[in-house]
This record gives C-alpha cells, sequence and structure tokens, in this order.
C-alpha cells in the first residue's frame, strides 16, 4: 500500500494488526479486503502448514514481506535464542525451519530474535551472538534471503538481550555480511534513544526494514503521542529509504477503522 509519488509500501504487521479475527490465515483476506499488497510476521505457526500459508498467498496475492524466526520448543528461547548459550542446535533448526516456509512463500526477509536474559547480558553472551549471527548469514545468503535483527526496548521486553543500537551496529560490523541487517523501529527506537530523525540518518546505510507505531500507547501513527508520523515518514523518504515499512501497531478499535492515518499523511489514496 503506497501512493503513486511514495517510495514507502506499507505492509501490515498479522501479529499486532487484523486480530478482531482469531484465525491467522483470515487476517491475510482481512488485509488484502483493507487495501494491503503486503503482510509481514508472523513466526511459523505450528498450526499452520507451509501448504495451507501458500494457498492463502496466492489466494490473496499478498507479498509476505517479513516473517519472525521461529521460536522451537525450548522455554528460554520464547524471545529466540540467538544470545543463549547452550542453544545453538536450537537455533540452527529454528532458522532452518523459517526459511523453509520462507522460500515457500518468496518472504525475502526473516526477523532473528536474541531472546531475553535472565541476567545481565555476558561476553559468552555477546560472542553466542556474533557467531550464531555469522552462521545465519551463510545460510540466508545460500537461499538470497535477508535476516534482520531489531534493539527492542526494555519497557517492552525486560531483560532481551538486544536493546542497544550502537550494540547492533556493532555486532553488523562484526558479522560483515550484506544478509544482515538492522531492523529500525522507530517505536522501539523513541524508547530507546530518541532523536529519531538522525538516527535514520545515522543508520541508514544499515537498515533493512523499518516498522512503526505511535510512542507509548503503541496504537495507531495519528494517534496521540510523542511522534509527528507525518514529518518522521518524511525523513525516511528524503534519507533514501524506499523500501517497506511494518504497520506493527495496536489498533485502537477494528483495525480498518483506524487505516485513515494513511490517507491523511498522503500513502493512500483509495
Amino acid at each position: 500500500m503506497s501512493s503513486p509519488s511514495s517510495s514507502l509500501r506499507f505492509c501490515a504487521n498479522l501479529n499486532f494488526m487484523f486480530t478482531e479475527c482469531g484465525d491467522l490465515l483470515g487476517r491475510y483476506a482481512l488485509a488484502k479486503a483493507a487495501g494491503f499488497t503486503g503482510v509481514e510476521g508472523p513466526f511459523p505457526p505450528d498450526q499452520v502448514s507451509v501448504e495451507q500459508l501458500v494457498k492463502v498467498r496466492q489466494e490473496t496475492g499478498l507479498e509476505q514481506v517479513l516473517m519472525n524466526i521461529a521460536l522451537g520448543d525450548a522455554p528460554e528461547g520464547q524471545f529466540g535464542c540467538a544470545a543463549i548459550p547452550g542453544q545453538e542446535a536450537n537455533f540452527r533448526a529454528n532458522l532452518e525451519r523459517t526459511v523453509k516456509y520462507a522460500k515457500a512463500v518468496n518472504c525475502k526477509k526473516i526477523h532473528i530474535m536474541a531472546g531475553k536474559l535472565a541476567c545481565a547480558p555476558s561476553a559468552e553472551h555477546d560472542s553466542t551472538y556474533v557467531q550464531n549471527l555469522k552462521t545465519a548469514a551463510s545460510l540466508l545468503e545460500q537461499n538470497d534471503i535477508l535476516g534482520v535483527i531489531e534493539p527492542i526496548n526494555k519497557y517492552a521486553l525486560p531483560g532481551y538481550y538486544l536493546a542497544c543500537y550502537e550494540k547492533a551496529i556493532n555486532v553488523l560490523q562484526q558479522v560483515s555480511s550484506p544478509n544482515l541487517k538492522l531492523m529500525f523501529d522507530i517505536y522501539h527506537a523513541q524508547h530507546i534513544r530518541g532523536d529519531i530523525s538522525n538516527g535514520i540518518r545515522e543508520y541508514g546505510s544499515f537498515i533493512g526494514h523499518i516498522q512503526l507505531a505511535q510512542v507509548p500507547g503503541r496504537q495507531e501513527p495519528d494517534s496521540e503521542g510523542e511522534l509527528n508520523y507525518a514529518y518522521v515518514l518524511g525523513q525516511l523518504e528524503a534519507n533514501g529509504y524506499g523500501d517497506w515499512v511494518g504497520c506493527e501497531y495496536k489498533p485502537r478499535g477494528k483495525t480498518e477503522e483506524g487505516l485513515g492515518w494513511l490517507r491523511t499523511f498522503g500513502y493512500w489514496n483509495r
């Protein structure tokens, strides 16, 4: 979903949007009916087969823009396990499962989650994370898929390993792969560092995907909050970002009723 003059395209995050439909596959149809041309998320679900996902994508014509990494069965992997020592085999299995789903629906981006820790991050966590991402980068390159890593703020997810942009950039530089980039979620970025415009400029060459939501309520971009999204989205375009923007917000009511911001900001003439 975008206007003819805009370089930005907007995809519906099916973890957050259209949840008035309890059936994941049904959310694809609602996103299509609302006017979206792409969707992102969720994790490859146990209750949905590859064949079912392929079928709903073919029926709707929606592009599967991004998929979160599978979480597996390990209790400590509830939010991923890339940075958790001893979980290397689970990480590899989760990534391979996600790649299988992604390839089946021609999804070109996978969000690799680091994991939630019960203690302060240590050097062992750091080295585990970098090594797992190097392993991931090799597998992703073989399959022509981009992996993205995302700092998540401490208020939304206390204890998440990756909660700092400087750390994320340092890791990307250590891995040094064109198949691993930064997910710049504007909602998390405002909580973690603020100064969004400079963040967009500073991290521009590292960014592989953008997500948005208003702060602090995590609702529609035009809802009351700290950010002027008409300006922020303009900054994305002005600084050369021309890829998908994931709408990872919690609608105030029914999802479709809250999509007016796309018209107000000039990204949708429907």
